[in-house]
């Protein structure tokens, strides 16, 4: 039997495993798989042992945490190993924050065509997440590193540390999660995630501050908040939305005001596109006719 062939009958086994029921031999099995020298076997290991839920591998998947995180991607390219076994420990809710603090500082550099690619952002995100279930971290411990993973190089981690901010309660992740969107970021889609958590946080009462992004003058960030607004079906937010389209309504690109409050899906929005559509000039009226057809699709 060839070598791949042994690799996919050993990862078959171990996703019966993990479909099985716990038992001393089953996780002698996955104990030995998370020391074997190929991440795929580590990786499908670990998920097995998410699923069974196995309390008693924590210190094995730590263990090999570590020996991959030393080896970098000579033993685990694309990170694979270590996020599965990050996800394992967050799923299985691990409390104990140096793992995950060890996760969030690495960064593994892998040859891509034309150069390098940082290949653990996914990696770094997740155990940004993992951190708010840490019982030994004081409060504003985890707020400061989840402020540092705002200056992340990838915008996926800083995307991350806004939905993580948005797990803790109370007035200081709002607070932040403000400060952030009023500074801005390199990438829209952060900002649209950092605007998406407030009002996850704060309900009505963020959408006079995110009706502001409205009016950015950077188109994307204005359709990250017009998104963000359409998604929470809040009538107030709905209101936002037609009053700047009314203000903006001659703005080149204006139209996606028109498509957020089709995405919206609230009877008073399509009242008032359908009325756009009978009463409006014709630009306007084309315009809203295809954005309740583009929210249909």
């Amino acid at each position: 039997m060839s070598g791949k062939r042994v690799l996919e009958k050993r990862l078959e086994e171990l996703r019966h495993l993990g479909q099985a029921s716990a038992t001393p031999e089953t996780s002698g099995i996955l104990a030995k798989a998370l020391a074997d020298k190929s991440n795929l076997v580590v990786a499908q290991a670990a998920k097995a042992i998410a699923a069974l839920r196995v309390q008693s591998l924590v210190p094995d998947l730590i263990a090999a945490f570590e020996r991959l995180l030393q080896d970098g991607a000579a033993s685990d390219p694309q990170c694979r190993a270590k996020l599965a076994i990050i996800n394992t420990l967050k799923s299985i809710e691990h409390a104990d924050s140096a793992i995950f603090l060890r996760g969030m500082s690495h960064i593994q550099w892998e040859p891509v065509w034309g150069g390098q690619e940082d290949t653990a952002a996914q990696l770094r995100g997740t155990c940004a997440l993992a951190l708010v279930q840490c019982r030994g971290l004081t409060r504003e411990r985890i707020l400061q590193h989840l402020v540092d993973a705002f200056t992340d190089r990838a915008e996926s981690v800083r995307a991350d540390a806004a939905r993580a901010l948005e797990q803790i309660e109370g007035h200081e992740p709002a607070l932040l999660l403000r400060f952030k969107a009023r500074i801005g970021d390199a990438k829209s889609r952060v900002t649209g995630q950092v605007l998406e958590s407030l009002l996850n946080l704060e309900g009505a009462e963020a959408i006079p501050f995110i009706k502001e992004f409205l009016n950015s003058g950077e188109s994307e960030v204005s359709e990250e908040a017009a998104l963000v607004l359409a998604a929470s079906r809040l009538p107030q937010a709905l209101s936002a939305l037609t009053h700047a389209w009314s203000e903006h309504r001659n703005r080149p690109n204006a139209d996606f005001f028109l498509r957020a409050i089709a995405l919206s899906r609230l009877p008073e929005a399509a009242a008032f596109l359908e009325n756009l559509i009978q009463n409006g000039v014709e630009r306007e009226a084309k315009a809203a006719k295809k954005a309740i057809e583009a929210s249909n699709r």
